[in-house]
C-alpha cells in the first residue's frame, strides 16, 4: 500500500514538474477538438403524425375490406420515399435552390432518403420524421427546412391516398371498357351469323339447341312421370288389399257385434284418411278392436241378414281415385314418349344443320354471358372507386402537424465540448507523465534506490533565492492564468451554443 502511495505521489510530482507541457498539450487538444465539434452541423428534426380510419361499413358492403385498404396504405407508405417523391420534396423546399445538375439532384435525393423515417405506430397511425443538417444553411433555415419536408411528405401522402386510388380505378375501368368494346363486336358478329343461318334454315329456328333443350326437358319430365306412376300404382295396390279384407255388408242394423265392427272399421278408415300410420297407438287399438269383433260379426252374418258396409264403400271410392290417377299418369307417359320419339326423329333428319345450330347458339350464349358479366363488373368497379375516393378522403386526418424544431437533436454540443475538455486535460497530464518516464528522473529517494539497487543515504532540499522565488511565483501565476483561460474558453463556447439555440427558438 505504501509503494502505491509513493508511486501516485511520484506521478503527481512528475506531472506538476512539467505542468507547462501538460497545459500546452491540453490547449492543443482542446482547440483542435472544439474546432471539430464546431464544424459538425446541427441536425433539426420535425415530427408529425397522421391517422387513417380503416373501418367503413359502406366500403365493406361493396366488397372493400379492411385488408385491402391496409394493403393500399402500406403501398403508399413504401412508395412515399421513392426517388420521384423525394425529388418533389427537394424542388418544393429550400433544398433545391442550389441544385443545377442531375448528379447534384441524385446526391440530394440520397441524402434526404437517409434523413426521413416513416414508422407505423399502429395499424392506422403513422409517424413521419424529417431531419435537416445542411452545413450550407443556418440553424434557423435547417429548422424551417425540416418542418417543410415533413409537411410536403404529408401532402404527398394525401395526394397518393386520393389520386392514387382514383387513377388505379380509372385505369381498371378503361381496361374493362376496352374489353366490353371487343366483346360487343364479337357479339354483333355472332348475332349476324345466327340470323344468316336462320334465314337459310328456317326449319331450325325452333330446332338446333332449342330442340335439344326440349328433348332434354321431355326426358326429364318423363322420368318424373314414371316415378309418380310407380308411386300411384303402389297406392292403388295397397288400397285394393285393404278393400279385399273389408266385408261388403254387415249383419244387423242397430247394434250387436256387426254394428260395432262397422263403426270400428269406419273409425280405422277415418284415421288412415287423416294420415295416421299403422304404428300409431290409435290405429293399433282400432285394429285390435276390429280383430276382436270379427268373430262375433261372422256368427251374426251366418245367422242371416245384413246391411251395406260404409267402410267398404269409402275404400272402394278411394281405390277408384287411385286408379284414375294411374290412368292419367299412364296417358301422360305415353304422350311424352311420343314427343321424345318425334324430337329424336327430327334430329336425325338433318344432323349437320342441328349441330351447326347448336354451335351457333352455344357461341352466342357464351359471348352474351361474358358481356353481361363485364357490364356488371364495370358498375361494381365504378361504385367501389367512388366510395374509395369519397369516403377515404374524409377519413384522412393529421393528428399532430409538423413541428418547428426549437433546438437541435444532434449533436449534443455541450456534452461534446465538455468531453473535449476532459480529453485535453487527461492528454496533457499523460504527456507530462510520459515525458517524465522518458527523462528517467526520480521524485523520491525510494524510487532511486529501487531502480539502482544501491543504498541512498539522503536527499538535499532545494533552496531558492528571493529572486528565484519571485520568478517561480510569477510563472505559477501565468500557468494558473493559462489554465483559467482554457476553462473560460470552454464556458464561452457553452454560452455561444445556448445563445444560438435561443436565436433559433
Amino acid at each position: 500500500m505504501g509503494s502505491i502511495y509513493e508511486e501516485a505521489l511520484a506521478a503527481i510530482h512528475s506531472v506538476w514538474h512539467r505542468k507547462w507541457l501538460a497545459l500546452g498539450v491540453a490547449w492543443a487538444i482542446c482547440l483542435l477538438g472544439w474546432l471539430v465539434v464546431a464544424l459538425i452541423p446541427n441536425s433539426y428534426e420535425s415530427q408529425a403524425r397522421i391517422f387513417i380510419q380503416l373501418d367503413d361499413a359502406l366500403a365493406e358492403q361493396v366488397g372493400i375490406g379492411v385488408a385491402d385498404r391496409k394493403r393500399d396504405i402500406e403501398r403508399i407508405r413504401q412508395t412515399l420515399t421513392s426517388a420521384v417523391n423525394l425529388e418533389k420534396v427537394i424542388r418544393s423546399t429550400q433544398l433545391g435552390d442550389r441544385i443545377e445538375s442531375p448528379k447534384a439532384m441524385e446526391a440530394a435525393v440520397l441524402k434526404l432518403a437517409e434523413n426521413i423515417k416513416i414508422v407505423s405506430e399502429q395499424d392506422n397511425l403513422f409517424n413521419i420524421t424529417a431531419m435537416s443538417n445542411d452545413s450550407s444553411l443556418s440553424d434557423a433555415e435547417n429548422a424551417k427546412v425540416a418542418q417543410a419536408v415533413a409537411q410536403k411528405l404529408i401532402d404527398i401522402f394525401r395526394e397518393e391516398n386520393l389520386n392514387g386510388n382514383r387513377g388505379e380505378v380509372t385505369e381498371t375501368i378503361d381496361f374493362v371498357n376496352g374489353q366490353l368494346a371487343q366483346r360487343e363486336k364479337e357479339l354483333e358478329a355472332a348475332e349476324t351469323k345466327r340470323r344468316i343461318f336462320e334465314q337459310a334454315h328456317p326449319e331450325m329456328i325452333a330446332g338446333g339447341a332449342a330442340g335439344t333443350a326440349r328433348l332434354d326437358a321431355a326426358r326429364s319430365e318423363l322420368r318424373g312421370v314414371e316415378a309418380d306412376l310407380i308411386a300411384a300404382q303402389s297406392a292403388a295396390a295397397a288400397m285394393s288389399g285393404q278393400l279385399a279384407g273389408t266385408p261388403r255388408t254387415l249383419a244387423g242394423a242397430g247394434g250387436g257385434a256387426a254394428s260395432s265392427l262397422a263403426r270400428a272399421e269406419a273409425d280405422l278408415s277415418s284415421m288412415r284418411a287423416r294420415g295416421l300410420t299403422d304404428s300409431h297407438p290409435d290405429v293399433i287399438a282400432a285394429r285390435n278392436q276390429i280383430a276382436a269383433l270379427k268373430g262375433p260379426a261372422a256368427q251374426e252374418a251366418a245367422s242371416g241378414g245384413g246391411v251395406p258396409n260404409p267402410a267398404y264403400s269409402s275404400l272402394e271410392s278411394m281405390r277408384a281415385d287411385r286408379q284414375a290417377t294411374v290412368q292419367a299418369l299412364s296417358s301422360r307417359r305415353a304422350g311424352l314418349q311420343a314427343e321424345i320419339s318425334q324430337l329424336t326423329a327430327q334430329a336425325f333428319d338433318n344432323p349437320e344443320a342441328a349441330a351447326e345450330a347448336q354451335k351457333i347458339n352455344r357461341d352466342y350464349s357464351v359471348l352474351k354471358d361474358q358481356y353481361d358479366k363485364l357490364l356488371q363488373d364495370r358498375e361494381e368497379l365504378r361504385l367501389r372507386g367512388e366510395i374509395k375516393t369519397e369516403r377515404e378522403a374524409v377519413k384522412f386526418e393529421v393528428v399532430d402537424p409538423p413541428t418547428t424544431p426549437r433546438k437541435p437533436t444532434a449533436p449534443n454540443r455541450p456534452v461534446l465540448l465538455l468531453g473535449v475538455l476532459v480529453v485535453g486535460l487527461v492528454g496533457g497530464a499523460g504527456a507530462a507523465f510520459g515525458m517524465g518516464k522518458l527523462r528517467s528522473t526520480f521524485a523520491t529517494t525510494a524510487g532511486l534506490e529501487r531502480t539502482t539497487g544501491l543504498p541512498v543515504l539522503g536527499a538535499i532540499s532545494q533552496n531558492l533565492t528571493d529572486t528565484a522565488r519571485r520568478l517561480r511565483r510569477k510563472r505559477l501565476k501565468l500557468w494558473y492564468g493559462g489554465t483559467a483561460a482554457l476553462g473560460g474558453l470552454f464556458v464561452m463556447l457553452l454560452v455561444v451554443e445556448f445563445i444560438q439555440r435561443g436565436m433559433v427558438a
